[in-house]
């Protein structure tokens, strides 16, 4: 794949997922690593810290060991997040998240039985994909439209997201997360963020804030009318109070335990 059809397809959302576009950008580095094209690269997904981290690391420490992280990563989150699945229970999530799949995929592995609401997630409809994944998993899954979120989240025992960036403050991920978390508190079930570390956005150490990104109005309406203004956010932040945990490669962990280690441990 030429590097120009790789930001096309980074920017056009065809790769998805804060983690699978990392993995993507790491890669592209055998390509051509040039400063220019590497700050083109990450400017294609502004809220997306892992990235970032994840082409800063593969500059130090090369690209196998880069991509040697996710897949180890990848295993930590599914071992330690199926622990929260518990047998006949409902998991309700939003949007697409690799690192959600691969928990309830290892639970499944476990022979652990449970069915899946998840929501629509319009624009782009991210979590149709997500209906795809479990249903070649062979998963009892069942997809509600957005505006029924409530009624998703009222039924479920746990709900587990992804996200696309942790500051020392904050989650960050796909816009209607927040609502799902003070949703999900009123009716007393639990949120876990099931996050690889290098999501974590260091920057906001010297006073920057994770931007987030506001994509294109055609995405929510191609012919809209003249006098309209569309506003489309991809992302929006979490408050961590309304949050039980974040499942990481460190383990489960709180709010303000993860941030504690992810300072220390992402030194690169």
């Amino acid at each position: 794949m030429k590097f120009i059809e790789l930001l096309k397809k980074i920017k056009g959302v065809e790769i998805q997922g804060a983690t699978n576009t990392a993995k993507e950008g790491v890669k592209a580095l055998r390509i051509t690593h040039d400063p220019k094209s590497i700050q083109e690269l990450i400017n294609t997904r502004p809220t997306e810290p892992a990235l970032r981290n994840a082409i800063k690391y593969a500059q130090k420490h090369g690209v196998e060991k880069a991509l040697q992280h996710f897949e180890d990563s990848d295993k930590e989150i599914a071992k330690y997040g199926t622990k929260l699945i518990k047998d006949k229970s409902i998991i309700y999530t939003h949007c697409h998240s690799s690192s959600v799949i691969d928990v309830i995929k290892e639970a499944k592995k476990e022979g652990k039985h449970f069915a899946v609401n998840n929501t629509e997630t319009r624009p782009l409809f991210q979590g149709r994909r997500t209906s795809n994944d479990l249903a070649k998993l062979k998963i009892e899954n069942y997809h509600f439209v957005d505006a029924a979120m409530r009624a998703a989240i009222k039924q479920a025992n746990i709900v587990l997201l992804g996200c696309d960036a942790i500051t020392k403050t904050k989650v960050i991920n796909k816009i209607g997360s927040e609502l799902v978390a003070e949703s999900a508190k009123r009716f007393k079930v639990p949120v876990y963020i099931c996050t690889d570390s290098w999501k974590f956005d260091p920057t906001t150490i010297h006073g920057k804030e994770t931007p987030i990104e506001y994509r294109k109005e055609k995405e929510v309406w191609k012919d809209y009318p003249k006098g309209t203004v569309i506003v489309n956010p991809a992302f929006e932040h979490i408050n961590p109070k309304l949050i039980k945990g974040i499942v990481s490669e460190f383990g489960i962990l709180t709010f303000e335990e993860f941030i504690k280690k992810a300072t220390k441990e992402l030194d690169f």
